[in-house]
């Protein structure tokens, strides 16, 4: 009987830590989220930036002419 009252003592001990942990990876996805969120939001608004800007008045390299030594 004892035997089996250790043996529930333990597996009660590993589940208690296993809900802290699976609690602390929960707080880790939910911050990790925020992150994701706030980097996509930071990249539309460096991509929308970068589309309203007006276009370089540099030839681009295909419009070059090349160097007379070519």
């Amino acid at each position: 009987m004892e035997q089996l009252l250790a043996k529930i003592d333990d597996l009660e001990t590993k589940i208690s830590f296993q809900e802290l942990t699976l609690e602390e990876l929960n707080q880790e996805v939910i911050k990790l989220n925020d992150l994701v969120s706030r980097q996509q939001h930071q990249i539309m608004l460096m991509v929308n930036k970068m589309q309203a800007m007006e276009p370089s008045n540099m030839a681009t390299q295909a419009e070059e002419t090349p160097p007379p030594h070519y």
